[in-house]
This record gives structure tokens, C-alpha cells and sequence, in this order.
């Protein structure tokens, strides 16, 4: 990992943590007033101390979409910035969980098992990833009692290794998130 990397990873973490406090509230992105999980993670990506991808814009998403379709909006969008990456993550990096039938729930990590994320009921908070039973199992009752969740680590800079090692000031282009 180059020094720029470890630069602009501890600047993800640091803006991330600005974050923390700010209730939960679908579709917001406005730092202490409301922000959603995928919210956060583009705020954090584009805010000018970081300033890794241009803002994007996100089209309207029902707040319940992952419990009706299968289609993996979230990990299709979040694709466009990140390579999925084995694990564990670095800081910086992102992990993905499996709420509902897709890939549906996003966190920063601050550094592993740590993340900051936004959740109903929770607002933007620091938590342990490993530790929260909500986070590693499967819901309170049914069939899939006590399953593990499925989640899975991405990172911006196995998708720019060129920007990592070189080119601070270079931007992805700019794609527009296709969410029904």
C-alpha cells in the first residue's frame, strides 16, 4: 500500500467518522440532519476532503426494495467504483450484507471488524461487525433462524490502482445509479 493510499483511506475513515450521530433517514445525505446507509457511502466517497468519485446521483429507491426483487441494484452500483476483494478489508474499505434478498445494507470500515454505517433505528453509528448478532445471522424466526448472513468486502482501489499509487486528482466517470 502506497502512502497516498494509506492518505486517502484515513481520509474515507475521517469523514465517515464526521458522520456519526446523524440519524437515520431514507434517501438523506445531509451530514447531522439524515443520512441511509447508501447514502453515506456516496456522501463519504465524494466529500470534498476526499473527493474520490463526483457526487452521484442516486434515483429514488423504495425503502423496502430488497425485501421485493432480487435484482442486485446496490452491488451493480456499487461495482461501478469498487472491485470486490477477498478480505479482510482495510480501512477505507466497504462490506455489503445480505438483508432481504439481495445485497442491501452498506458499511465503511474503520478497521475490521469496525465499520460505520447507517440503520433504521440507529442513525449513523461505529459498530462492531462481528459482534452484532444482526449483522452475522439471519433474522429472529423462520426457517432461516440463525443462518449466517451473506456479506461480502469491496475496495476503491483494487477498481484504481493507478489512482492509489499516482493520480490523486484523477476522477472515475461519472455513472448514474439505475435503481427502480
Amino acid at each position: 500500500m502506497t502512502q497516498l493510499e494509506r492518505q486517502q483511506r484515513a481520509a474515507v475513515v475521517a469523514e465517515a467518522r464526521a458522520w456519526l450521530g446523524t440519524p437515520y433517514h431514507h434517501e438523506g445525505r445531509v451530514k447531522g440532519v439524515g443520512v441511509d446507509c447508501l447514502q453515506l457511502l456516496a456522501a463519504v466517497f465524494s466529500a470534498p476532503p476526499v473527493k474520490l468519485i463526483e457526487p452521484p446521483d442516486i434515483p429514488h429507491y423504495p425503502w423496502d426494495w430488497h425485501l421485493h426483487r432480487d435484482a442486485e441494484r446496490y452491488l451493480e452500483g456499487l461495482t461501478r467504483y469498487t472491485r470486490e476483494i477477498a478480505g479482510p478489508p482495510h480501512p477505507g474499505d466497504i462490506v455489503l450484507f445480505r438483508f432481504g434478498r439481495c445485497f442491501s445494507h452498506g458499511g465503511i470500515v474503520v478497521e475490521w471488524p469496525t465499520i460505520i454505517h447507517a440503520y433504521l433505528g440507529k442513525g449513523c453509528v461505529l459498530e462492531d461487525a462481528e459482534a452484532a448478532r444482526w449483522l452475522t445471522h439471519v433474522g429472529e424466526t423462520g426457517p432461516e433462524h440463525g443462518k449466517a448472513r451473506s456479506r461480502k468486502f469491496f475496495s476503491y482501489w483494487a477498481a484504481h490502482p493507478a489512482h492509489a499509487a499516482h493520480e490523486h486528482h484523477r476522477k472515475p466517470p461519472r455513472v448514474h445509479d439505475e435503481v427502480d
